[in-house]
């Protein structure tokens, strides 16, 4: 452990900015995001581990400007995404989760959100989660919008888009919340 990790100050190691610079934006320019930059994300997305590789996360995409305006209506916290490039709706399919577990779906898609977070950040792309389950009122208004069938739960709603500035990179890293070898 070196002196800087002993003393609880973050090292911030250069190699992995595309994390420190993960930032969740709730502005972004008037710019689309490409096809190409959704198709990239979408394969960070599907390359996150899952439980026993049962890929249980479905994805919908949404540019239309009314449709995210109508989408931001069941989103107290995310108004913010009438006016982004694009939102990805995350979805799990409990029947395809690895036995049929909503803990699992859960985490498979968790960790298939934050390989977007991240991807996102290494095109120089800005994002915000927004959380969707298990608030029912917002469950149950991405469901009607998009007609989901009863296996499919809606996650969360990602807004992405060219950021309307950068911001600094950061680390939340605080020692005391890290046990060595024991409690």
């Amino acid at each position: 452990m070196s002196d800087k990790q002993q003393e609880g100050k973050p090292t911030m190691n250069s190699k992995l900015d595309f994390i420190f610079n993960r930032r969740s934006v709730r502005k972004f320019t008037a710019k689309a995001v490409s096809e190409e930059n959704i198709t990239e994300l979408l394969e960070a997305a599907m390359a996150a581990p899952s439980a026993c590789a049962k890929d249980p996360w479905r994805f919908i995409v949404v540019r239309n400007r009314e449709n995210l305006r109508q989408i931001a209506e069941f989103l107290p916290n995310g108004k913010f995404l009438a006016e982004s490039p694009v939102g990805i709706i995350v979805c799990g399919d409990i029947s395809a989760a690895h036995a049929e577990s909503e803990s699992y779906m859960l985490q498979d898609c968790s960790a298939a959100i934050e390989n977007i977070l991240l991807a996102a950040s290494a095109l120089g792309l800005g994002t915000c989660w927004l959380g969707v389950h298990p608030r029912e009122d917002r469950i149950a208004g991405i469901v009607k919008f998009f007609e989901l069938p009863d296996n499919i739960v809606p996650i969360s709603v990602i807004a992405a888009g060219h950021p309307e500035k950068m911001p600094e990179k950061h680390t939340r890293f605080m020692s005391n919340n890290v046990h060595w070898e024991k409690w």
